[in-house]
């Protein structure tokens, strides 16, 4: 992958690292993300998205290490930074008992926007929440308690928009209009960093980093860590496939054998002993034997299940830190 010219890059940190008491949250995280790109963080619970885009935005300073954001120093002028960047937290943050437009207009103020009458009304209509105004924010469902909060991180006109888990517990529908407005804004030229948990989201991704206990498991764009993981999938399709998912997973070259519907997607890395693994399922009756590509979910459980006993998969983070 070619390096992108240095006035194009948005975030550029190198080492990385930060550690609640003798927790490390981030070990030596390394990162580039470009201007106008949709960037996705994906990973468990407690594998250190939360504190690395707290970092990233100045919120947080990193123990060691080095990065710019903005083409300002983390460590030095997290003050600058605050000023061009908007930032969506995981739980919502703005106001309950305050009304929609009364949310957004506390914020125009607090962020001293021009012309914040106008920037609010244009706001409002831009995520359709006109007819909404004047409804307590506490009283809005999850769709639309999201598209305030993108609003309200969009009014100061950010150059770079952090996103923390975003999407978490609303439905499919609001899900898909919250990523058309996020392609709108990467067309318009400003720079996206998510949190994910959902693979479909992370497909819609220009790039991904994946995280896993506070280590970069994987770096690149889909394909890419599709391809560098070395994963071999299979599918195994038919009556009854689940009653084979316990056989499968005892038979050496299966690494992972995962249920999706009617099927299995069994994977490994030894291509050829997975093979000789599923020969014999090829003359059941019934049953039918495909070579496939493996998904960015294969990977991911792939990599969980490499990484996590070493990593300490299952141990509490901070605060709840993810």
């Amino acid at each position: 992958m070619n390096d992108p010219p240095a006035d194009d890059i948005v975030i550029d940190a190198h080492n990385l690292t930060k550690t609640f008491r003798d927790l490390k949250a981030v070990d030596g995280l390394t990162m580039q993300v470009r201007r106008g790109q949709i960037y996705g963080f994906l990973g468990p619970n407690g594998s250190g998205k939360t504190t690395t885009i707290r970092m990233l935005c100045g919120l947080l300073t990193p123990d060691s290490g080095e990065g710019r954001t903005l083409g300002y120093d983390i460590f030095t002028e997290n003050e600058l930074i605050k000023r061009r960047v908007g930032y969506m937290t995981q739980k919502f943050s703005l106001y309950t008992d305050l009304t929609v437009r009364e949310n957004l207009d506390f914020t125009a103020a607090l962020y001293e926007v021009a012309d914040p009458k106008a920037k609010v009304r244009d706001t409002l209509d831009w995520l359709g929440l006109t007819e909404r105004r004047n409804q307590l924010a506490g009283q809005l469902s999850g769709g639309w308690k999201q598209r305030l909060a993108l609003g309200a991180a969009l009014l100061p006109e950010p150059d770079l928009l952090l996103l923390d888990e975003p999407t978490a517990g609303v439905d499919p529908k609001a899900r898909r209009e919250f990523w058309d407005r996020i392609f709108d804004l990467a067309r318009r030229g400003i720079t996206v960093l998510v949190s994910t948990h959902y693979m479909d989201e992370a497909e819609r991704c220009h790039e991904i980093t994946y995280l896993s206990y506070g280590h970069v498991l994987a770096r690149g764009t889909v394909e890419e860590v599709i391809r560098e993981s070395g994963l071999a999938t299979w599918i195994v399709s038919g009556r009854s496939v689940a009653d084979l998912a316990g056989e499968l997973g005892k038979k050496p070259g299966v690494e992972m054998v995962a249920p999706f519907g009617n099927t299995l997607h069994v994977s490994g890395t030894d291509d050829t002993a997975l093979t000789r693994a599923l020969q014999p399922l090829r003359d059941r009756p019934g049953i039918e034997v495909q070579r496939g590509t493996p998904s960015l979910e294969d990977v991911f459980i792939h990599l969980m299940a490499d990484n996590g006993a070493e990593n300490g998969a299952g141990a509490p983070r901070p605060g709840g830190e993810s």
